[in-house]
């Protein structure tokens, strides 16, 4: 019977990176929703679609290499498969399949073709496949297989008609359950799949073989769990033995249809190559001294090539504000404009050339294969503060953001691991954090080259870095002490080919990091900007009076006395504004906390930063642009006020001290409210995200302050 509902629900499967994402936006467009799988913190992305003449549900399910889970999202795709996910039914299986890596991708294939549910394989990758020189007979490979297979590239939307027109034919014409298997799946336990056949009689052989292994894991009532348990136990049933048998005998039938069907250049010298130099850079000591160069050069190219475009920007703003402020009338629109707006997006765009060179070297180094190096070779060290070395990439992805970082944290099959990750990964410097690293360091760091190449700003810029990694790995260390979950562990780490960097890779990434940052942040930027002018030009009505009245007066005096120069003028305007800015209710809120944050070096108006930055770290420039261009009429650069700012004493307010502070704080602090949730969602606790937040807040004070009263 040809499967008519009103609505087919397609489960697209297929192992990580290998083209899944691409295909479901490409056949379902801009009809997604996305949630979370019922009970779990995984993904639940849906789209809909028509397959002939039928409206259809596509289920993208996480990424898995096989029939035997380890991590959650893989027991969320497994379940799904095997149908005892109450809440997700599949009628037919698309599963991906990377071209250029098809012996490894063949293995989950074999397995689901074995369930004898309908499925239609989509292979991708087939550019990549055919520059490595490889050929697929996908007629032959059909065949082998007994599964309609296409070949589709979804950034060319290519081979999707066909992929369609595939899967209704199998939808209309679903295949036999007599159909042959893959491997002979009742050979590796006959007596025990005969007996639970005689419960589920319709279920195949392979779904038998993992009820068996797996039913603890499925809702089944207790009778049923107890009726398969004496199965398991009548027949001596060994979940190890029957695994690696079944795995032995699929890539043996892997490996010859690889063998008749695909065509690829002989390998063994792109692998010795490879070994050579792992020889060079997986060496014990010389490994790590690479690793060390190799991330020093990252944060000094940082520095060194973004110079000149930051610069360019800055002229560009503090020319844009003089030209406005000479041809706007002296009305609070303008005001807004210039010194909320304009000052706003200023403090965000200025920063985009160092976030785009970050990221397009970061890409380059995924591209050659090194940073797969970089996780091995930090394994044996995340051992020893109760990570893996797995911990490595949810870490390094914190360099970019905290959010995705966590959510990566996944990929940990340890629980106790996975939380220690989750709680230490907000300890990574992020790509908000930049924005203040930059202006601060640029205020009390000497612009001085060492040996005419080495920055001593990019040389400071990697130390803050590099404390955030060594206070990660400290804060994991403790809290292993803590955390009571018993589990073992193990790495395994499939090492790529180093191959040429992709430079178009590195510049779309370049282009993506900007995007995302000029949008995401810089709408939250923007929006705090405008209601901090708001907050920091007007006040109570009887303070803001008060200062009226006090200008005014002076003015009067002043003017009956002798007429004042522009030097005085300019002077009484300051201290106008200044006072002014002070009884704002921006003013009126910085002054209440200043008595808590003082011992760190820190007057009123970074008060206001510190808590406006908790929405998004970057915020902190923004504010501060605002802040002073209330304060400050002239078009000097944010830059220059910093500089010139002092407190009532005539003390420097970003003295050496206090930057240093103030860098070491947001280093440590935990300044994101994304980030707090994204961890109770993870952990399914508020219990979590508060350690956290007491923790990385109260270390972050302590270290400012210390830092602080030594600096002095």
């Amino acid at each position: 019977m040809p499967l008519m509902n009103a609505s087919l629900h397609i489960a697209l499967v297929g192992n990580p990176n290998s083209g899944k994402s691409s295909l479901f936006n490409a056949l379902t467009g801009l009809h997604q929703k996305v949630g979370n799988f019922p009970g779990v913190t995984v993904d639940k992305k849906t789209g809909l679609m028509v397959i002939g003449d039928q409206p259809t549900t596509l289920i993208d399910l996480p990424g898995t290499y096989s029939f035997y889970p380890k991590r959650e999202d893989e027991w969320v795709a497994y379940k799904v498969l095997m149908g005892v996910d109450p809440d997700v039914k599949t009628d037919v299986i698309l599963l991906i399949a990377d071209a250029s890596n098809l012996k490894r991708n063949l293995l989950f294939c074999s397995q689901i073709i074995d369930l004898k549910i309908p499925v239609v394989l989509a292979l991708t990758m087939n550019d990549l496949a055919a520059k490595k020189g490889i050929k697929i007979d996908i007629a032959g490979l059909q065949t082998d297989l007994g599964i309609p297979v296409v070949a589709v590239d979804a950034r060319k939307n290519k081979g999707l008609q066909e992929l369609k027109a595939a899967l209704n034919t199998i939808i209309q014409t679903p295949r036999a359950k007599n159909v042959e298997s893959f491997i002979d799946n009742k050979a590796l336990a006959p007596e025990a799949i005969n007996d639970f056949k005689k419960l589920y009689p319709t279920y195949s052989e392979y779904t038998a073989l993992h009820y068996l292994m797996h039913h603890e894991a499925f809702p089944l009532d207790d009778e049923m769990q107890q009726t398969i348990e004496q199965i398991e136990i009548d027949h001596n049933f060994n979940h190890t033995k029957t695994q690696a048998q079944e795995i032995l005998q699929r890539y043996s039938r892997i490996q010859e249809i690889m063998k008749n069907r695909v065509v690829a250049p002989d390998p063994t010298a792109k692998k010795k190559r490879s070994e050579k130099l792992d020889n060079i850079f997986l060496h014990r000591v010389g490994g790590y001294a690479i690793l060390f160069s190799v991330l020093f050069i990252l944060f000094q190219s940082v520095f060194w090539m973004a110079k000149f475009p930051m610069d360019g920007i800055e002229w560009i703003f503090t020319n844009v504000t003089t030209y406005l402020n000479a041809i706007l009338p002296n009305v609070w629109w303008a005001d807004l404009l210039v010194n909320g707006l304009v000052a706003g997006i200023g403090g965000i765009v200025i920063f985009v050339p160092q976030i785009m060179i970050l990221f397009g070297l970061i890409t380059l180094l995924e591209d050659t294969g090194y940073m797969a190096r970089i996780s091995f070779l930090s394994d044996r060290l995340m051992r020893k503060v109760g990570l893996n070395g797995k911990s490595v990439m949810p870490m390094i992805s914190g360099f970019a953001c905290a959010v995705p970082a966590i959510m990566s944290a996944r990929n940990i099959e340890n629980k106790k691991e996975r939380l220690l990750t989750i709680m230490v990964t907000p300890f990574m410097s992020c790509s908000a954090r930049l924005p203040v690293y930059t202006i601060l360091i640029s205020l009390v760091i000497d612009d001085k080259l060492y040996f005419g190449f080495l920055s001593l700003q990019g040389l400071v810029m990697m130390g803050l870095y590099v404390m955030g990694i060594v206070m990660a790995l400290l804060a994991s260390l403790v809290l292993k002490l803590f955390i009571n979950i018993k589990e073992k562990s193990y790495f395994i780490l499939e090492l790529p080919l180093y191959r040429a960097p992709l430079w178009k890779n590195a510049g779309t990434t370049m282009i993506q990091k900007a995007t995302i940052f000029v949008r995401d942040a810089g709408k939250v930027i923007i929006v705090i900007s405008l209601l901090l002018w708001f907050l920091s030009s007007y006040g109570p009505a009887e303070k803001m009076k008060m200062v009226e009245e006090k200008y005014a007066q002076q003015i009067s005096i002043t003017n009956g006395a002798s007429k004042l120069n522009k030097v005085q003028q300019k002077q009484m305007d300051r201290e106008y504004n200044t006072e002014k800015l002070e009884n704002s209710y921006a003013g009126i809120m910085g002054k209440k906390i200043e008595p808590l944050i003082a011992p760190l070096g820190f007057d009123w108006k970074i008060g206001i930063a510190l808590i406006t930055s908790f929405a998004a770290r970057e915020v902190f420039v923004g504010t501060m642009a605002t802040l002073y261009s209330v304060e400050e009429s002239d078009n000097s650069s944010l830059r220059d006020k910093l500089k010139a700012a002092v407190r009532p004493d005539g003390t420097k307010v970003y003295s050496f001290a206090a930057a240093l502070s103030l860098m070491i704080f947001y280093v440590l602090a935990m300044q994101c409210m994304s980030t707090l949730a994204v961890v109770k969602r993870e952990t399914q606790s508020w219990k979590w995200p508060t350690i956290q937040f007491f923790m990385m807040t109260g270390l972050a004070y302590f270290m400012s302050w210390a830092v602080y009263v030594l600096a002095k």
